[in-house]
């Protein structure tokens, strides 16, 4: 592959990620210009291009776009084609639909989570998908439980030095806190995230484990601190862990896991 043609799909790729990130839904050319900081005849002809391959549309009878279909299957044929959501979107929904809270699978990517899966129960109706979104690692249940497998170094490797990025008062911000922190989730078989990422919010996650042990991802149970209050947590801990040991026996886990 050429220099030339890695810089052209480096700015389609650019252009891509500022209309997927836009807090304000679909953007003009001339906000995508401030966005990435592209020549405007460059955003030009690339808007172009990716609207007559269907990665853009533009919105009828205005001057702005929008993320296009031609995305949307391939984020379907992505999540299709990956086992771990095969395996535990039937679980989650279940487990959702069961304890009327919101359940999310998620994976590492590099220094933060990815969601696979997401459902919500009838008593945390959502009016948007956490599926692609990303979180830190070390402020939230899903990430924790997908850092208990690693060495320190590897952590630091991974999160960078103290101190770790704050998101609340209750937001762990050293290593040496996290690795304590992880010492008891491996006891436990599970991780809570008391609103560390976000106030008002609570949440519980198990690690899934692959056929030779390694965890693979993390599923989580999480709402608002006052519907939390009115479920039993240990309780809802036992069926986080079962539902997780399910998942990994799909995925073909079938001996114990040694500390």
């Amino acid at each position: 592959m050429t220099v030339e043609v890695q810089q052209s799909i480096g700015r389609a790729a650019s252009v891509l990620t500022a209309l997927a990130e836009s807090k304000t839904g679909p953007l003009r050319a001339s906000d995508i210009v401030r966005a990435t900081g592209l020549g405007a005849s460059t955003v030009a002809r690339l808007l172009s291009s990716l609207e007559e391959l269907g990665y853009v549309s533009k919105i009828a009878d205005t001057q702005s776009y929008g993320i296009g279909a031609a995305i949307l299957a391939l984020a379907s044929h992505g999540l299709n084609q990956n086992p771990l959501h095969r395996e535990s979107r039937a679980a989650a929904q279940e487990l959702a639909q069961r304890i009327g809270l919101s359940v999310n699978v998620g994976v590492r990517d590099g220094s933060s989570l990815i969601y696979l899966c997401h459902f919500e129960g009838a008593k945390a109706p959502k009016s948007h998908t956490m599926v692609g979104f990303r979180q830190p690692l070390h402020a939230s249940a899903l990430g924790k439980c997908l850092l208990i497998d690693m060495t320190e170094d590897e952590r630091h490797a991974i999160l960078g030095e103290d101190p770790l990025p704050r998101y609340t008062a209750n937001t762990i911000t050293t290593h040496e806190q996290l690795t304590a922190e992880l010492a008891q989730i491996a006891i436990l078989g599970t991780s809570t995230e008391d609103q560390e990422l976000a106030l008002g919010r609570f949440c519980i996650a198990a690690p899934i484990r692959t056929a030779v042990g390694d965890v693979a991802a993390a599923i989580s149970i999480s709402g608002r601190l006052s519907l939390i209050r009115g479920v039993d947590l240990d309780e809802v801990r036992e069926d986080l862990i079962e539902v997780a040991d399910r998942i990994s026996v799909a995925l073909g886990l079938i001996s114990a896991v040694p500390h």
